[in-house]
Parts: C-alpha cells; structure tokens; sequence
C-alpha cells in the first residue's frame, strides 16, 4: 500500500554565497522521539565496527551503550578499519543496543586494517553521490555488487573532476582538498536558532532537502551537510532550484514503508524527478533526504 506524506516543517528566509543558496526548515510541531547523532555518541562511547575479523563490505557493527537513542545519518561518511564507508539509509539505534548496519564503501583500493574502530569523517557525502546511492541501491535490490559499483564509479568521477589524486580512491579525499572552501561557506551560513532542516539548492544539481525532527540534533548535522554541498558546488550557471517546489514534489510522491534496519520504519518516496527516503518512529518523521533530478543530467 502506498500513500503520501504532509511535510511537517515550514521554510524560512534563502540565503545565498556564491553559487549555494540554502533555505532552513523549521519544524511545525514539538518533536516527541527522543535521540542524539552519531558524532555526540561517539563522545560517549558509541562504537562502531567490522562484523568479524574478515569483515563484511556491505554490513558494519554497531554498539550503542547510551540510555538514549542515536541517528545515523543517511551518507555520514566513516573512516577507519578496514576500508571507509557510507551510511547507506538514516538507522536510528536503540539504547543499549548491538545493531548491524547496510554501507557502502567509498574507499575502492584499501582492504587493509588502519584502526579497529571508526570515527566521523567530519562529513555527510555529497547530494551527488547520494542520489546516485539511493538509485543504484534501488535498481539493483537483487545485485549490491553492481550498486557498489556505481558508487565506486562515482567516487571516481568526483575526484577526477576535482583534480583529486587519491592513493586509495578515497572520497575522503576530495573532501580534504576542499577545506578552506568548506571551513569558509560554513562559518558565513551558520545555521539558524530552531532550524531542523534544508533545502540546498546548488546550480547543475538541481535541489537536496535534508531533515530531522530535533533542531538540536540538526545542529550538530549541519556542517557535515553544509560539507557535502560545497562538495558539489562547482560554480556551474544556472537559476537555484525554488525551495517550495522542492517541498512540494516530495509531499506529491508516493510513499511506501518497511521495516527498519532498527527502530522504526524506513520510508521510500517516488515520483517523477525525485528520489527520497526517511525514516518515521511512531508516526513522526524523524529524518528525510530528498534529491531533485538536475534537468541537464
């Protein structure tokens, strides 16, 4: 059964530098699930891992020892153990729980231990590389290999864009590279008090909308967020894409739930030019990622 979905947030005021125009979202209601991100986690004591000795490309461990829920982020980037990978849709931990995660590696050419355990790379990868995430895993349910691929494939393709020479294929690299750029756009859109999302808006890729349900926990998001758009930004001309219209293909979008890789439901949306997903808990929606399709791609 599918149905859709009434977005429960309202936008604020665009704001522009160079070529990136981000519009927050204010939520419209209290939010009543209750949680915290990974990077504050980490603070105390999350850990996340290989499955075994051998590991697993495609799954990592997770332990959570708080007495508090924790969001993994859909393409929150981890570096470490024995290759980095991504987020492949938002998990959101139980308290005091042992959870095995879907990824995807973003580091073709190391399979070699470096530490035992992950860290934040200091990033959500970019609305380019997630869209084609989402896509490829979607298309290719039955084949994770050739969804890995396609990533891989892009992973290229951004660094050799970027003029990124990376030993490893690293998207961590890229990511490196552009710093200063990131370290300057960020400081000049500070997230604004009460924001719980955005709309980006970056010329070439059309628009990517990123939520959650807590404020607080957006803000400790949005500079990974903000990472990932400079990322993307490439000074190509074109108009920014309407945040409104943005809003409104998602709530046009079909909507189909499944279960969860832990608590809640996962959420599909589909409809023409847009490809999301999220996750809702008791029937609040707790996090969204939605991506327009660049009309020149």
């Amino acid at each position: 059964m599918t149905t859709t979905l009434e977005m429960p947030f309202q936008l604020g005021e665009p704001r522009q530098v160079h070529s990136i125009t981000l519009t927050p979202l204010f939520p419209l209601r209290d939010p009543v699930c209750a949680y915290v991100s990974m990077d504050e986690a980490f603070e105390h004591g999350l850990e996340i891992g290989e499955v075994d000795e051998a590991g697993d490309v495609g799954m990592l461990e997770v332990v959570n020892p708080l007495h508090v829920s924790v969001l993994l982020y859909d393409g929150e980037e981890l570096k470490g153990a024995k290759q980095n990978r991504i987020l492949n849709v938002s998990v959101l931990l139980a308290a005091g729980s042992r959870t095995r995660i879907p990824v995807t590696c973003v580091e073709r050419g190391r399979w070699s231990w470096r530490d035992r355990r992950f860290s934040a790379a200091g990033h959500v990868v970019s609305p380019e590389l997630r869209r084609h995430k989402a896509a490829s895993l979607r298309a290719n349910a039955l084949s994770p290999r050739a969804a890995q691929m396609a990533v891989w494939q892009t992973v290229d393709r951004q660094l050799a864009h970027r003029g990124v020479d990376s030993a490893t294929a690293a998207n961590a690299d890229g990511f490196a590279a552009r710093a200063t750029m990131i370290d300057d756009i960020a400081q000049k859109l500070a997230p604004e008090p009460g924001q719980c999302g955005v709309v980006a808006s970056l010329p070439g890729q059309a628009w990517c909308l990123d939520a959650v349900s807590r404020p607080d926990v957006f803000a400790r998001l949005y500079r990974k967020l903000v990472a990932g758009y400079v990322y993307d930004t490439l000074n190509e001309p074109g108009e920014p894409a309407s945040a409104a219209d943005a809003v409104a293909a998602l709530q046009q979008c079909a909507l189909a739930r499944r279960p969860s890789a832990a608590l809640g439901s996962d959420l599909r949306f589909e409809g023409k030019g847009v490809i999301a997903s999220g996750l809702e808990v008791d029937g609040e929606l707790v996090q969204i990622s939605g991506y327009g399709e660049p009309a020149c791609r």
